[in-house]
């Protein structure tokens, strides 16, 4: 057992200092973690301790008082798990291209899209009801933006009748229509379509690329490149394009620092 004197007068503090939000650590001894009602973390290059604080969760889940809250958690609870599904239909364009805040700034923009619901009630707005086409445009890395990394043009449109979408791309050359990251010997298009459930929580998702394209002085003929989902259907469809690019070693492809200079976006989103 850690005698109570010893223990704050190791971390800093004095045995009978009192924790009224946040506590520094000046002690020796650094801790990280829980003891009790005591958390012990490093912010901003110090070294703090801090007592549990907060509403007791069960106030929040009954109060009145605590309504707004509650509407406000039911909401983003719903924006993170529409980001979530939708990442989850594109999964492998992402593991190619997203950046480490792709989590946090999806979610915020699902949330525009809920809050623009028109027809429910706070706490009860849903993203098919509400404005999907607010992700049109959205960068799934931001340190690779689509419109700073491919200077030729394109044109997604959606066909609901045939279940098609389809990424017109225009005829270009390389090496003065895409920014080129040093060491990059190739490109490869990518595409990805994805139709979405919010509800149910299922999606049908497709993808496509073009076939490597040497990063040269080369004209390069103009291409279509074709995704499929659900003839007919009545759900949100999303459609990404971007581009990967790749290091071609002894007849090998490698792609290049793991993807950091991959650009991938929604172009297209398309919502009865």
């Amino acid at each position: 057992m850690i005698d109570a004197t010893f223990f704050l007068t190791g971390i800093g503090l004095e045995p009978n200092q009192k924790f009224s939000d946040m506590a520094r650590q000046t002690g020796i001894i650094k801790l990280r973690g829980k003891i009790g009602d005591l958390s012990f973390y490093r912010s901003n290059g110090e070294d703090l301790a801090r007592t549990k604080g907060g509403v007791d969760a069960s106030r929040i889940q009954n109060d009145p008082a605590f309504e707004r809250t509650r509407e406000n958690g039911a909401e983003f609870g719903a924006a993170g798990r529409a980001g979530k599904l939708l990442r989850t239909a594109l999964r492998s364009l992402l593991l190619n291209t997203a950046d480490k805040r792709i989590t946090g700034r999806i979610t915020r923009e699902m949330l525009k899209a809920i809050q623009a619901d028109t027809v429910n009630a706070r706490g009860q707005r849903n993203m098919l009801a509400g404005d999907a086409t607010i992700l049109r445009g959205f960068n799934f890395n931001n340190k690779a933006r689509i419109g700073s990394t491919v200077f030729f043009g394109w044109t997604a449109t959606v066909d609901r009748v045939a279940g098609e979408a389809t990424l017109a791309i225009d005829a270009m050359v390389p090496n003065q229509a895409i920014a080129i990251p040093s060491g990059a010997t190739h490109a490869r298009m990518v595409t990805g379509s994805a139709e979405i459930d919010f509800d149910a929580q299922s999606f049908v998702s497709d993808s496509a690329a073009s076939a490597d394209i040497a990063l040269g002085s080369q004209n390069e003929a103009a291409q279509n490149i074709v995704l499929n989902f659900t003839a007919a259907s009545v759900l949100p469809v999303f459609v990404v394009f971007g581009v990967e690019f790749y290091q071609e070693v002894n007849g090998q492809m490698y792609s290049l620092k793991n993807g950091a200079y991959n650009a991938l976006a929604l172009v297209e989103v398309d919502q009865v």
